[in-house]
């Protein structure tokens, strides 16, 4: 009985605190987000343009919207697909391909905005699991990459290549409370933004702590001479080659008359 009275004693002392973390949080805030349109066109003048995304939370409460705890992030995620990033090393004075690594269904577009960095909302650990954020975002491997040992080279050669060129961007402050628990939050399309469904999704924070989401699809789409040749490319491969290396024929033809010395 004493052995019983120690072993019960002891659970009190060390599992409670496990106990108390436990328990599922009950949060009764909602996250409401709204977009002008679902559908975007674009022209092959195109040369970026910023989306503004309107939300509440629903729910809220008041002293913890006085205080200012409660984070929000906002992510523009364009359609995925296999990426790959290839090394290329100086061989006998020549920049060639010598490694190369391709990585799974990864967004070929992504803005972020928040209302400040995202880091600094929630643990990097569950930024992680949650996949948010550039440095966040999954990067998983393709077929054979030995022992792993260049993984993490080739994942920061990805993200400095996505963020240099702009398809890749982030704005920590780019979310702000216009009154109330209403936000806006403006993410970027950029000047070569890819055809395709994008998905726009919310996260909201309290305290640290993730609380609810949202997503929403927007559809872009190419229009005028560029969409026809994009739509000839994919439906028509044979008849468009066979096109383009006429073309290619004529313009030289004419580039050799045009230029020739008598």
């Amino acid at each position: 009985m004493r052995i019983v009275s120690q072993i019960l004693l002891l659970g009190l002392l060390l599992g409670s605190p496990v106990a108390a973390q436990a328990e599922p949080l009950d949060f009764t805030e909602k996250l409401d987000i709204g977009i002008s349109t679902d559908e975007i066109s674009i022209t092959s003048d195109f040369r970026g343009a910023d989306l503004t995304i309107f939300g509440a939370i629903d729910g809220f409460d008041a002293k913890v919207l006085a205080q200012a705890r409660y984070n929000i992030v906002v992510a523009l995620e364009g359609p995925k697909e296999n990426t790959t990033v290839r090394k290329k090393e100086r061989v006998f004075g020549i920049w060639i391909n010598t490694n190369s690594m391709t990585f799974e269904m990864v967004p070929e577009s992504y803005s972020l905005s928040s209302t400040r960095d995202i880091d600094s909302i929630a643990p990097p650990s569950d930024m992680n699991n949650m996949g948010i954020g550039v440095n966040h975002m999954p990067l998983t491997p393709i077929g054979f990459i030995g022992d792993g040992s260049n993984l993490t080279e080739f994942r920061d050669a990805f993200r400095r290549l996505k963020e240099t060129t702009g398809v890749y961007e982030r704005d920590p402050g780019g979310v702000q409370f216009i009154s109330s628990s209403l936000f806006k939050a403006s993410v970027r399309l950029p000047a070569d933004v890819p055809n395709g469904v994008h998905i726009v999704r919310a996260y909201l924070f309290r305290d640290g702590v993730f609380v609810a989401a949202k997503a929403l699809p927007l559809r872009v789409v190419k229009t005028g001479l560029e969409q026809a040749i994009t739509r000839a490319a994919h439906e028509s491969p044979l008849f468009y080659g066979l096109t383009a290396v006429l073309l290619a024929v004529i313009t030289g033809w004419l580039a050799s008359i045009v230029f020739r010395r008598d």
